[in-house]
C-alpha cells in the first residue's frame, strides 16, 4: 500500500502510533489496485487524550468525533487523517443513535474487526510491517468477488444492508446465501433508519457503481426492495416481447442502469451529473405498471404502455423524496423521465426549442444519455442508438441548445426603450414574447424588437374595453 510520504513521518515520529493498523476502505480499495484518497487508521493500547496531546504537537487536530474516538488530523502541509480508537457497541435501542460505545484500547484487532459489516471492509493493513491482516476470509472473498457479512454483530444496523446494496453494486459482487438470509432476517427494521442515511447509500449507487443492476437485485433478493414501491412494482410488469425480448421491466431497467455506466458520457460526467443521469435511468418506467395492458396494434394485441413517461415523473419525484435526494437531483431526474421518448416525435425546430424548454435545468445532452442507455438495455437485442437521438443532439446542436435552454431574447429594457413603464403588463408582455420565441415567430434582437413593435401597435388600433 502506497502511503503518503508526510503520514510514514507521523508514524515514525508520534509515539501513540506505536501499534495503528490502515483498516475499512482504503485496505479494500489497495488489494483492488484502486488508487486511495482516503486512510482511515486505528490506534490501539493508547488512550483518547494522549493520542490527541501527541498528535497535536505536529499539526491540528479535531475533536468533534470524540463520542466516537476518532480524531481529525491536520497538517501543515494539507494532510488530512482520521485516527480512531477501537470500541466495542452495544445495541440498546432501535435507531442508528441506539448504541452504548466503549473504547477499549487493549481490544484485539481481530475483535474490533469482528464488528465491522463485511469480510472485504474488515482487512487491515500493518504500514510498519506491510503485512495485511485478515481474520475473516476478506482476500478470499474480494478475489471470487463474494459479499459476506462478517460477524453476527451485522443485524444491529439495518443499514448495513443498504451498504451491501451499493457495495454489490460498485465492485460487481455476488452476495453469499447466508448474507442474503440475514438481510432478509432483518427487513421489518427499515423503519429504523433515518432518511439522509438512506439516501447517502442511494447516492453512493448511483455515482460509483460499476454494475447497478447487482445492487438492485441484492435488495430484490434480499426483500428489501419492498421499502422502495417504486422499484419494487417493476418486476413482473410485462412487455411486449417483440421490443423488449429482455423480459419484464425490472430485468428491463436493470440492463439500462448497466448500460449506462459504460457510456463515457456517464464515467466523465461530475458527481452530480451522474447521479442525475442514473437516477433518470432507474426511474425512467416507474409508471409502466400502472399503464401497462393488452390493446390491438396492428392487427393483433401487444404490451403497451401509453403516457408512461408522463406519468413517471411525480412517481420519480416521489422516489426521489423518500430517499432524500436535494432538489438540484430531482429538478434535473423529473423532466428527464417525462420526456425520455421525444426522439420518437417530429424534431422541428419549434418542437426542440419546447422540449429544451420543457427540460431545463436539465439538458438535450443529457436526455440523449439516458435515451442511449434505454435502447441500449435490450438484450439480446444489438446495442444500436434509435435514429431519433442522433437526430435530436444535431438538432439541438444546430438551435446552440444540446447544453442549455432557449434564453427569452426581449427584455425589459427593450420594453423600456420602447416608451413602456414597468408594471403588471410588462410580464404579460414578456411571457407573450418568449412563447412567440419558442414557436419561432423570431430567432434574434432584430425581429424580437420587430414583433414588440408590431405587438404595441395591434394594442393602440384596439378599442378600449366598453363599460
Amino acid at each position: 500500500m502506497n502511503l503518503p510520504e508526510e503520514l510514514k513521518r507521523l508514524l515514525r515520529e508520534v509515539p501513540a502510533l506505536s501499534r495503528v493498523y490502515l483498516v475499512g476502505g482504503c485496505v479494500r480499495d489497495a488489494l483492488l489496485g484502486i488508487p486511495q484518497k482516503d486512510f482511515d487508521l486505528e490506534v490501539y493500547g493508547e488512550d483518547y487524550e494522549t493520542l490527541a496531546q501527541q498528535l497535536s504537537a505536529h499539526g491540528r487536530v479535531d475533536l468533534v468525533g470524540k463520542s466516537f474516538g476518532v480524531i481529525k488530523f491536520s497538517s501543515a502541509s494539507g494532510g488530512q487523517w482520521d485516527f480512531s480508537l477501537p470500541r466495542r457497541d452495544s445495541k440498546m435501542s432501535a435507531g442508528h443513535k441506539g448504541f452504548a460505545v466503549a473504547f477499549d484500547p487493549d481490544i484485539s484487532p481481530r475483535e474490533a474487526a469482528s464488528r465491522r459489516d463485511f469480510t472485504i471492509n474488515a482487512l487491515m493493513f500493518d504500514p510498519r510491517t506491510g503485512e495485511y491482516l485478515d481474520f475473516f476470509g476478506g482476500r478470499e472473498d474480494l478475489e471470487k468477488r463474494v459479499l459476506r457479512h462478517t460477524s453476527a454483530a451485522f443485524v444491529e444496523d439495518p443499514l448495513r444492508v443498504l451498504r451491501g446494496m451499493q457495495f454489490a453494486a460498485r465492485f460487481d459482487l455476488t452476495p453469499a446465501p447466508e448474507t442474503v438470509e440475514l438481510c432478509r432476517s432483518i427487513v421489518h427494521t427499515f423503519p429504523e433508519l433515518a432518511v439522509e442515511r438512506v439516501g447517502m447509500e442511494w447516492f453512493k449507487w448511483a455515482m460509483m457503481s460499476q454494475r447497478p443492476s447487482a445492487g438492485l437485485r441484492f435488495l430484490q433478493d434480499t426483500g428489501w426492495l419492498q421499502h422502495f414501491p417504486e422499484i419494487a412494482a417493476l418486476a413482473g410488469t410485462p412487455q411486449d416481447p417483440d421490443w423488449h425480448p429482455e423480459g419484464d421491466v425490472f430485468t428491463h431497467t436493470c440492463h439500462c442502469c448497466d448500460a449506462l455506466t459504460e457510456l463515457p458520457e456517464w464515467r466523465e460526467a461530475d458527481e452530480t451529473t451522474r447521479r442525475v443521469l442514473m437516477f433518470a435511468v432507474l426511474a425512467h418506467d416507474f409508471a409502466k405498471p400502472q399503464t401497462t395492458h393488452e390493446a390491438e396494434r396492428e392487427g393483433r394485441m401487444r404490451i403497451v404502455s401509453p403516457g408512461h413517461e408522463e406519468q413517471g415523473g411525480p412517481l420519480a419525484e416521489t422516489f426521489l423524496t423518500r430517499i432524500d435526494a436535494p432538489n438540484e437531483i430531482k429538478e434535473r431526474v423529473v423532466p428527464l423521465v417525462k420526456h425520455h421518448l421525444a426522439h420518437l416525435q417530429t424534431l422541428s425546430d419549434r418542437a426542440v426549442r419546447r422540449l429544451a424548454n420543457f427540460l431545463k435545468p436539465a439538458t438535450i445532452a443529457e436526455l440523449c444519455v439516458v435515451m442511449t442507455a434505454d435502447h441500449f438495455g435490450r438484450p439480446p437485442k444489438p446495442k444500436i442508438i434509435h435514429e431519433g437521438v442522433p437526430a435530436l443532439r444535431a438538432k439541438a446542436v444546430e438551435l446552440h441548445l444540446r447544453d442549455d435552454a432557449p434564453k427569452p431574447i426581449l427584455q425589459g429594457r427593450h420594453l423600456i426603450e420602447r416608451g413602456l413603464k414597468p408594471g403588471k403588463q410588462f410580464g404579460a408582455v414578456l411571457d407573450a414574447a418568449f412563447e412567440a420565441q419558442l414557436e419561432g415567430q423570431f430567432t434574434e434582437l432584430e425581429g424580437a424588437l420587430q414583433w414588440l413593435d408590431e405587438q404595441l401597435r395591434l394594442a393602440s388600433e384596439s378599442p378600449p374595453p366598453s363599460g
